[in-house]
């Protein structure tokens, strides 16, 4: 194999376990079915298409590798904290120093929505012979670890593999070459979701062409994944307009927190009841930037773009208790292909929002607890 595994970063995989719920599981996975459902409607993309930008508003006509939905456990049940491309962590707990590959069903799931993703761009049933894991310069970045995982995969179903930057590539309306020759597929790692940097100019005219199948894209970012689209999740007249079932309905009022861009509602009173909300920049990523309202100034608070900024109803995490320590807080994260799941972990840590830095967090295995069954 031409790729060296490397040991997780620090802090990124934890040894403790989490159990969930199976009546928590299945409602999280209600929710990633009733949004992709929501995500193919004509009348919710024609909603949204004014607001898109050029590169957001094509459809490549394939879907995005990666998705994941990240959820909280409340006493009230699991709450929909966000959705994001390109998510990263999937293959961080079987990475060398876990002393074991990832399990083959997962391995099985992960590779075929791969396959499946080229094959929905490129009409052709093979797996992509020649692949671009394409990040802002990937040694430098702190996953680059998992990216020398998914190398190893790709090489394992016999795929010719690049880690490379946009930079590294010839890219233009004909296609994207590496060392003139053809790239098939880009499994995009980069956070510029709309590819409106001018080092994705290449990335971006070859997509517009249809001359690579880039996946994460940014059509489903803009389906998904951009937060102003958290407020619509739960717009009763909307799902209705676009046909979702009553009962995909209620899920979503329950499971998604109520959330507005902060230019839609009244600051003062956004102000006095700021201890209820947690405050995102919508163009940014992996919980940078995000404050909870207790922790904020009212000098900060007057910087906040009102047009950038979304206000999201505040659940808390739920704690993983920790033998002889304080326990840290949880979320769950749903890797997910289409409508089908992947994988569940955990993410565990301390402070305001995840951050992988706390000692013994990180990424953590995930067990599901079956109902006690009623004694004789």
């Amino acid at each position: 194999m031409g790729f060296e595994l490397l040991p997780a970063p620090p802090n990124t995989v934890s040894a403790a376990r989490v159990t969930v719920k199976r009546r928590e599981l299945g409602a999280m996975i209600g929710c990633v079915r009733a949004l992709y459902r929501l995500s193919r409607r004509t009348v919710y993309r024609d909603r949204l298409r004014p607001q898109l930008p050029e590169c957001g508003r094509f459809d490549p006509g394939h879907d995005a590798v990666m998705m994941g939905y990240d959820f909280h456990l409340t006493p009230d049940g699991p709450q929909l904290i966000e959705v994001n491309t390109n998510a990263g962590g999937l293959l961080l707990p079987w990475l060398p120093q876990a002393g074991s590959p990832a399990p083959e069903r997962c391995r099985f799931r992960l590779l075929e929505s791969f396959a499946q993703e080229f094959a929905r761009c490129s009409g052709q049933r093979r797996f992509p012979r020649s692949i671009a894991i394409v990040d802002d310069t990937p040694l430098q970045q702190f996953l680059y670890p998992e990216m020398l995982g998914f190398a190893r995969l790709f090489e394992e179903r016999g795929a010719q593999v690049r880690i490379v930057d946009p930079g590294d590539l010839e890219s233009d309306t004909e296609g994207v070459r590496y060392a003139g020759e053809r790239i098939d597929f880009i499994y995009n790692r980069h956070t510029d979701f709309y590819l409106e940097s001018p080092a994705l100019a290449g990335i971006r005219a070859a997509y517009l062409a249809g001359k690579v199948c880039l996946s994460p894209n940014p059509f489903s970012y803009a389906l998904l994944a951009d937060k102003r689209r958290l407020p619509l999740f739960r717009d009763r007249e909307l799902l209705r307009e676009c046909g979702l079932p009553p009962r995909q309905i209620a899920l979503l009022a329950r499971i998604v927190p109520d959330s507005t861009l902060l230019a839609d509602a009244d600051p003062e009173r956004v102000w006095e009841d700021r201890a209820e909300w947690v405050f995102k920049p919508v163009s940014r990523f992996a919980s940078r930037g995000v404050i909870l309202g207790k922790k904020i100034s009212r000098k900060r608070f007057a910087e906040f773009p009102p047009e950038m900024t979304l206000l999201q109803r505040y659940a808390p995490p739920s704690p993983t208790e920790i033998p002889g320590e304080e326990p840290m807080k949880t979320d769950l994260r749903l890797f997910v292909y289409r409508d089908r799941v992947l994988a569940v972990l955990a993410r565990l840590y301390r402070g305001q929002v995840t951050n992988m830095q706390t000692p013994g967090g990180g990424f953590a295995l995930v067990a599901v607890a079956e109902p006690k069954r009623p004694s004789a």
